[in-house]
């Protein structure tokens, strides 16, 4: 399957107004419907069709408004684009990471005989992207920065230096490349409804000490490279 079969609607997630305004920017407008307090635009960019929608923080908006996303609009391919700190040492502020596949890290049921990540009473644990979607991302140009793939851990807290060391399971036992707050709930939502998806996120912060500054400093910035990296998926 190449990046052109299933890329006719896609679906372009953010969870904050700053990972989706530089869409709102470039891509003409075509129509605009809110429901329940989450604007839904579909757009023009690159010669396609896409729906753009602000999701929110956390894994319960994300899978929310993903389904939705899904059911009414029927699209061939969800992508979610925003920022994310890096587990990976090798991963710099404003380099892009490309998910290889994605897991939920806050899922813990090894009390009752899981590994930690697998969703309880299934076999899910490790969502994989669609391999064209991540070529085609990974064939782009990101401004000076680098571009990754990786493995993208997703739950609900923003991580610190200080999480980080008490948690260290999420890199020497799940080998996250970098961590954030939805991708891994769309996934979840895209595997049961059998979807292609991909994650691109830029790096904002490291998740050390100066997490919380760096974020807040650079957020505006480096959401305009996971922009271009989506822009150029949808010109393949």
């Amino acid at each position: 399957m190449t990046a052109p079969d299933i890329l006719g609607r896609v679906g372009i997630l953010g969870a904050m107004d700053a990972e989706i305004s530089e869409f709102l920017d470039h891509a003409e407008l075509l129509e605009h419907v809110e429901w329940r307090g989450f604007d839904f635009h579909r757009i023009r960019l690159e010669g396609r069709e896409a729906i753009l929608v602000k999701c929110g923080v956390g894994k319960v908006y994300s899978a929310l408004v993903s389904q939705h996303l899904i059911d009414t609009y029927l699209p061939s391919s969800l992508i979610f684009t925003g920022v994310a700190g890096a587990l990976n040492p090798a991963y710099e502020i404003g380099d892009v990471v490309i998910s290889r596949d994605c897991m939920q890290h806050d899922v813990d049921g090894r009390a009752l005989g899981f590994s930690r990540g697998n969703l309880l009473y299934t076999d899910l644990k490790v969502f994989t992207a669609e391999p064209s979607l991540v070529s085609a991302a990974l064939s782009a140009q990101a401004d000076g920065h680098k571009i990754h793939a990786g493995r993208i851990l997703t739950g609900d807290q923003f991580m610190t230096r200080d999480e980080i060391n008490h948690h260290r399971y999420l890199i020497d036992e799940l080998r996250g490349d970098a961590v954030e707050m939805e991708g891994g709930a769309m996934a979840q939502v895209c595997a049961v409804n059998g979807l292609p998806f991909v994650v691109v996120r830029t790096i904002s912060d490291r998740a050390d000490g100066d997490a919380v500054h760096d974020f807040t400093r650079f957020l505006p910035v480096v959401a305009q490279n996971s922009f271009a990296i989506v822009k150029h998926i949808l010109s393949v």
